[in-house]
């Protein structure tokens, strides 16, 4: 526990470090010093850096966020008015703040989402973070929608939209089974039997030139139609035996241009 005379120096310290703080503004804002406006954002660099690491995490790069912070640190220093008499500490963390959010919300989206809803998303998860800390769990969407003042509707469209504001590598290794890691590929994609159904269709088409105009009819509308012999024959008006000769002679064709 500090003494009356630490607390009294303390004080003093901090004093004359804002003194100091506002000499440079000074000299910045009224006589145009690069070197003061440069000392300024490298003294308070550490709170750009405190701020940054807050929004860091294995989706956003801390060197990307730390940049960003730093922005708002200068935009900060250009814009403070030290005659105000307010420290510049609590100019600037609303102004870094400003710009980290800014960035989530402009860049930081993998997919296009309109402005209200990535303002949505935000506000539910800036509100999850407070209830999480406070309460040392993941609040539900009851909880948020109360504190929010929202409908429960209107929180479960800001958790879904934040879901999309990163986007999953499909080749993300998930688990390894029998010796083989699976990606999230091998549970969304499968084979489509139809390709080879396409492969087949083109090869008759290509071969079916080669047939006479009778054949090409009576074969299509075995094939494609999925029409009887008997419904073939009544419907060229032939013998259902005249149908099945038409179809095995053609059958023989296409295999032999196959």
């Amino acid at each position: 526990m500090q003494s009356g005379t630490e607390l009294r120096r303390t004080a003093a310290g901090r004093e004359t470090g804002r003194a100091d703080s506002n000499d440079l503004f000074e000299r910045w804002q009224q006589h145009g010093d690069r070197a003061a406006r440069d000392e300024l954002v490298r003294r308070f660099l550490p709170l750009a850096r405190k701020l940054a690491r807050k929004y860091a995490g294995a989706r956003e790069q801390f060197d990307d966020l730390l940049q960003v912070a730093s922005l708002g640190l200068v935009k900060a220093v250009d814009r403070f008015d030290a005659d105000r008499g307010t420290a510049f500490s609590s100019f600037a963390v609303p102004t870094i703040l400003g710009e980290l959010k800014r960035y989530f919300r402009d860049l930081g989206w993998s997919a296009h989402v309109p402005r209200g809803a990535q303002e949505l998303a935000m506000k539910v998860q800036e509100a999850r973070e407070r209830l999480t800390t406070k309460t040392g769990r993941s609040p539900t969407v009851h909880e948020l929608a109360e504190y929010l003042e929202l409908s429960i509707e209107d929180v479960v469209d800001g958790l879904e939209t934040a879901a999309a504001h990163h986007a999953t590598s499909l080749d993300v290794p998930l688990d390894e089974r029998d010796g083989e890691a699976r990606t999230l590929t091998d549970l969304l994609g499968a084979d489509d039997e139809r390709f080879d159904f396409v492969d087949a269709t083109v090869s008759i088409a290509a071969a079916a030139q080669h047939l006479s105009e009778r054949e090409r009819e009576v074969l299509a509308l075995r094939l494609f139609e999925d029409r009887t012999q008997t419904e073939i024959a009544q419907q060229i008006g032939i013998s259902q035996m005249q149908v099945s000769r038409i179809l095995r002679r053609a059958i023989a064709r296409l295999r032999d241009c196959a």
